[in-house]
């Protein structure tokens, strides 16, 4: 891997984001502040939920707590996943050009959105500390749930990648799945309003078990259900093993069709 690449697109990632406005880099830390205070202020007088039993009694935070910890990871995730599907499309122009990996090309996607998520979390900390949360050591969890959070959208991406050059449609296609699967993830209400075989089905997603991960280091300060994390690393790596064994049979397809 060139990490100095990597590096390179990364930071130009991240710089060309804003590039066309006046206030440029700013807007890296102004959107996730807007949201976070969207996310706390207005859905805590909105939904108004109490979450005591789950964990600590925050009253009127309560409901921005649990919506804020899933969705922090759920938006980091879903444009993850979105970006590296188009990552040889949006990187064309270079990959006739520059000797490049195109199995680690994407990492800079991985990287410029891990800097997005630890802004926003950011935020959200300071945010809690400003309500007086009490945090336990159970939120260092958070950084084992986030590099499988991560490690998934990167074998996921990487799979729906290698299918975008064939098949242009991949894209749109991933756009629907991921619209679908954020409201089949109890992200902005809780699960066991639902009925009990609906309940089972959402049970079947990956993602559930990693919002409860989080919840439960955060709001609960217990630790993760290690069993179904172990399955997720599992499933991510076979899966990428997988598209990158198939890709590197067709890479010289890949590229000719790029």
């Amino acid at each position: 891997m060139n990490w100095n690449l990597i590096v390179n697109f990364t930071r130009q990632d991240l710089i060309d984001r804003h590039s066309a406005s006046m206030l440029g880099a700013a807007w890296t830390f102004i959107l996730p502040l807007i949201n976070i205070l969207i996310f706390t202020l207005v859905f805590s007088n909105i939904m108004g939920m109490r979450l005591g039993g789950l964990g600590q009694d925050l009253g009127r935070w309560g409901y921005s707590v649990y919506l804020v910890s899933g969705l922090l990871a759920w938006n980091c995730f879903a444009a993850t996943l979105s970006r590296i599907t188009q990552v040889f499309h949006d990187k064309a122009h270079l990959i006739g050009k520059v000797r490049m990996s195109l199995w680690t090309l994407p990492v800079y996607v991985v990287l410029s959105e891990t800097v997005h998520y630890l802004i926003a979390t950011g935020f959200f900390m300071i945010f809690l500390i400003a309500i007086d949360f009490h945090f336990t050591w159970s939120l260092l969890w958070w950084i084992p749930i986030f590099l499988c959070q991560q490690l998934l959208a990167y074998a996921l991406g990487m799979t729906c990648a290698i299918l975008s050059v064939f098949m242009r449609d991949i894209g749109q296609i991933v756009g629907v799945v991921v619209q679908l699967w954020f409201w089949l993830t109890p992200i902005v209400y809780v699960a066991n309003i639902l009925p009990g075989f609906i309940q089972q089905l959402v049970a079947l997603n990956p993602f559930y078990h990693l919002v409860l991960a989080y919840r439960a280091a955060l709001i609960t300060g217990e630790a993760p259900h290690l069993l179904s994390i172990g399955v997720l690393v599992v499933f991510s790596v076979a899966l990428l093993a997988i598209a990158i064994f198939v890709g590197r049979k067709l890479e010289r397809d890949i590229r000719d069709f790029l």
